[in-house]
């Protein structure tokens, strides 16, 4: 298998290859991971109520998958990575700004979910934590850069073996004891409820800025609704899946949260097979750090592509992984103790940034432009997009600055959020505040720009 020689650029139409259909375990397996169960058990452990929780988590997460896998739905007509879209709206240089939280969102999540994996090959092979943590980005990196296609090709495999082993743990999972009425949907309290919802929309959406890298080498008469039903069941079946596991463990293993890997391998499944779960969490947790590596370096590339215009050669592609794998080990090692909380949170504060971005490129591409993009000027500095877009930025700014009153993290709750006892509806806040801000503003833009063009010889002209 050959190192993918593409990056940001445009896929050519003879590149293409694919269905829409093998989108499925790519957006399956990436969810069919610890930090998933995790994710579910946290949420139980907020609301108490196996019931409403198990709600919220189908609620929320097909919510936040309808953004993803509308924005999945880009990749086939446009062939080209999902923040580089941006440019379109933001303008090249203004584009960057969103990039900015992506890209430390991505290390954010490489550096969590990395620890999470080492911690479970540590304890399958018995060794230290730290030459745990590089092996496993050792690892991540030689997938990296080889790229899209083995990507794609781990993805279905990996899925395969988390829906085997995953159908063994549910079973088990279900057969613990719980206390009685556990299924009941009594005791319903709307504020928890909606908490619950919240975090799982957040969970789906921050799959939003790569979601189209990995559907941008399909051929471009894919149909668009195929490669969007085909993420959004992956994604939301993974990860409801894994979720619900959660919720039913939290419930019936007392302090499950203490030690998930160390649970999940000994009190679920028994001594006996203690080594081969590790092994299988150690794969989901290289499983979606493979994306947050892969999301790091296309995010890196699109930032410094305008000011540099140099070739992603196998070399530069090479150098440019290993860089990034590097300062992810070496921030997962300095941050095992309690830098992680820290930097956890602030990546979840990030996470903000990325919800109007989300609205505004749906909003773009369904709505203005109804997917007609010139790909040459999305590359070009003085083209038809322009260096900065200060609509775009406007409504940017101002949606993310909106949010803050509805956040609720745990260094700061705002004071709507306060009102609605911890609820936190920023993400809805920031999806629907660009539709106002956004929309009617562009639309005007667009619309005097069309009428400033005449058409010579089929190519747009300004008028004089």
């Amino acid at each position: 298998m050959k190192i993918e020689t593409r990056s940001i650029d445009f896929i050519p139409v003879e590149e293409r290859h694919g269905k829409a259909r093998h989108l499925f375990p790519v957006w399956f397996g990436a969810n069919m991971h610890l930090t998933t169960l995790v994710t579910g058990a946290v949420i139980f452990t907020l609301m108490h109520s196996l019931f409403w929780t198990i709600a919220a988590i189908i609620i929320g997460n097909a919510i936040g998958a309808l953004f993803v896998a509308s924005h999945s739905a880009q990749g086939p007509q446009l062939g080209i990575p999902q923040m580089i879209q941006s440019r379109a709206q933001f303008g090249v240089i203004g584009a960057i700004i969103p990039l900015i939280s992506a890209m430390f969102i991505y290390f954010g999540y490489l550096i969590s979910s990395g620890l999470l994996g080492a911690q479970a090959l540590a304890s399958a092979f018995k060794i230290p934590l730290t030459p745990a943590i590089i092996i496993l980005s050792a690892a991540t990196f030689l997938v990296v850069l080889f790229g899209y296609d083995l990507i794609h090709k781990l993805q279905k495999y990996f899925s395969w073996i988390f829906l085997i082993v995953f159908f063994i743990v549910t079973i088990i999972a279900f057969r613990l004891p719980v206390p009685e009425g556990s299924w009941s949907p009594g005791g319903f309290d709307p504020i928890l409820f909606m908490l619950g919802v919240s975090m799982n929309a957040a969970w789906q959406l921050s799959f939003a800025p790569y979601v189209a890298d990995y559907s941008r080498y399909l051929p471009v008469d894919t149909s668009a609704s195929g490669t969007f039903w085909y993420t959004f069941l992956g994604t939301v079946l993974g990860s409801v899946w894994m979720e619900v596991i959660g919720a039913s463990l939290a419930l019936a293993i007392p302090h499950y949260l203490d030690n998930p890997s160390s649970h999940l391998a000994h009190i679920v499944f028994g001594g006996s097979v203690v080594f081969p779960m590790f092994i299988v969490i150690v794969l989901g947790q290289l499983s979606i750090n493979i994306f947050n590596l892969y999301g790091a370096f296309m995010s890196t590339i699109t930032v410094l592509e305008p000011f540099t215009k140099f070739r992603v050669t196998p070399l530069v592609r090479g150098l440019f992984i290993l860089t990034i794998t590097f300062l992810g080990a070496v921030l997962t090692i300095w941050g095992q103790n309690s830098f992680m909380a820290i930097f956890s949170n602030f990546i979840l504060f990030l996470g903000y940034c990325l919800i109007p971005w989300t609205a505004i490129n749906l909003i773009d591409y369904y709505l203005l432009r109804k997917g007609h993009y010139s790909i040459k000027d999305i590359f070009d500095l003085n083209g038809k997009y322009g260096k900065v877009n200060w609509v775009t930025i406007s409504a940017y700014i101002i949606s993310i600055v909106l949010q803050i009153p509805f956040m609720k993290t745990s260094f700061y709750t705002g004071p709507i959020a306060r009102i609605l006892h911890g609820a936190d509806i920023a993400w809805a806040i920031g999806l629907i505040l660009p539709f106002i801000l956004y929309y009617f503003p562009m639309k005007r833009k667009i619309k005097s720009s069309d009428s400033s063009k005449i058409i010579i010889n089929n190519e747009e002209v300004e008028q004089s």
